[in-house]
């Protein structure tokens, strides 16, 4: 620490001389006239024209050779090497160059192009200017860095240094474009609700709680797009989709981050199983325009994509990995077998969200290839409408690849009589202790009594569906500033 508050007193004193000089460190803007990569592709015809052109970027390496220098400089688009000449620029300009510029500065050259001896696309500088005057090095041993943490507390370095993971993310904005693309190819129109809710509502989750001092009402940071894209139902629109920021107050690991990105999308006068139609059709789509394949390497395994996808219950997924029937096992045994497998239960939790644990500690793992987990048990989720044939199971379903939930889909539940009782059964729960149940919304229950056309509903994690497609271990690998305890 004390070597690099050192550099940085050198580089203040510089940053003052540059202001002696009536120079400013940090101009308003640059008469940059083409992008590096831009001046690679047209090398050899701007090269024959022996017209200059003003490149900028930021300054990645510096390589003295008693009158000469030459320089690695990098945009956003690509890299060249400069060539700098105390012939060219005249001794006093190239001394002020060597005591003024460092690595990390941002800069702009002046010049031709040329090849060298070497055959290395190179620009021989006329003229520079300062563009930004970096205060602090750029550290040398960034690249391979051991503390993973530091890569995504500092990500502006993870970015400079790693261009892997420049790439990464270049890779999850096409992969939004294309879900985006998918969804308005087929009607569903894009639209855009409330992030601050006066009651959560939507799934199973703890929100972050605010407060408006305008109208001196406490509120909550969405957990779900769900309530709100239904009222959409019921005001007459029939496709719907909204990608956006969600906030959830719950516990951290690979697959969770508190602040997440998630795509919800509903369709009248569909069920769960036109949706599951409509998410393999997503699957195909994406692969074939990102990678031009419906196959894909994750972890080390190929995971074949090619619908239709095996199609499994829930209740029988439990009961080949636990031995455990649902249908016949009732709260208390179903309690005690869940303590038995080790997994630690939340104050309140009903049979359903016991299940569910078992399901996530011992089945989800094993799935690996696309598969729809399928009719969860009634209590699963609340807002999901029950198989006419068996009420004792919802029309539901999961994609799960590569032990991950990448979403969940249900019909939705119109009727406003049951809902009701739905919203009452999980207020007990939350009452009980389960800070995770959803709440009463009487809003939307008197929205529901209006008429909501039957539907279905389909919501999928964005951030889980780029560590896929980018064969990437976390979350954390995939959101740009993902949430970290400050050191």
């Amino acid at each position: 620490m004390a070597a690099i508050d050192e550099l940085r007193k050198t580089r203040l004193k510089k940053l003052g001389a540059i202001k002696k000089s009536l120079l400013n460190p940090y101009p308003e803007k640059t008469k940059r006239t083409h992008k590096i990569t831009e001046a690679l592709k047209d090398f050899n015809s701007i090269a024959r024209s022996k017209k200059e052109i003003i490149l900028a970027g930021r300054i990645k390496s510096v390589r003295g050779h008693g009158g000469s220098a030459f320089l690695d400089i990098e945009d956003g688009t690509g890299e060249i090497q400069a060539f700098l000449k105390k012939d060219r620029l005249g001794e006093k300009g190239y001394k002020f160059f060597l005591n003024s510029f460092d690595i990390g500065d941002f800069i702009e050259l002046r010049g031709i192009l040329f090849k060298t001896q070497k055959g290395e696309k190179t620009i021989e500088v006329a003229g520079f200017k300062m563009l930004a005057k970096s205060l602090l090095p750029l550290p040398e041993k960034w690249h391979g860095l051991k503390d993973i943490e530091e890569r995504f507390r500092k990500r502006y370095l993870d970015l400079i240094f790693n261009p892997e993971i420049k790439e990464k993310f270049i890779l999850r904005s096409k992969i939004i474009k294309e879900v985006s693309n998918f969804f308005e190819e087929r009607g569903f129109l894009p639209v855009e609700t409330p992030v601050l809710q006066t009651i959560y509502g939507g799934t199973k989750a703890r929100p972050f709680k605010t407060h408006l001092n305008a109208l001196d009402i406490d509120l909550y940071l969405r957990i779900a797009h769900e309530l709100y894209l239904k009222r959409l139902l019921i005001g007459g629109f029939e496709k719907v989709y909204e990608i956006g920021r969600m906030f959830r107050n719950e516990g951290m690991d690979r697959s969770h981050n508190p602040e997440f990105t998630m795509l919800d999308s509903y369709w009248a006068y569909a069920d769960y199983k036109d949706m599951m139609k409509l998410v393999e059709d997503l699957f195909t789509y994406l692969l074939k325009k990102l990678f031009g394949k419906t196959e894909i390497e994750y972890e080390g395994e190929k995971i074949k994509f090619k619908p239709p996808w095996p199609r499994i219950e829930f209740n029988q997924l439990i009961k080949k990995y636990t031995k455990i029937n649902l249908d016949e096992i009732n709260e208390k045994s179903l309690v005690k077998k869940a303590i038995e497998l080790g997994i630690r239960l939340e104050k309140g939790v009903g049979k359903a969200e016991i299940a569910d644990q078992i399901f996530k500690k011992l089945c989800l793992p094993k799935i690996w290839q696309p598969t729809f987990v399928i009719n969860h048990p009634l209590g699963s989720f609340p807002l999901a409408k029950s198989i006419e044939k068996d009420p004792s199971k919802l029309a539901s379903f999961q994609p799960i690849i590569a032990g991950y939930e990448m979403g969940l889909c249900h019909s939705e539940l119109n009727d406003p009589i049951e809902q009701r009782k739905r919203f009452e059964e999980q207020e007990k729960l939350f009452k009980a202790g389960f800070e995770e149940a959803q709440r009463i919304d009487e809003d939307f229950l008197e929205a529901l009594e209006y008429g909501m056309p039957p539907a279905a509903g389909f919501g999928m994690g964005i951030d889980r569906l780029v560590v896929l497609l980018t064969d990437s271990h976390s979350l954390r690998e995939v959101i740009l500033f993902p949430t970290m305890k400050p050191k």
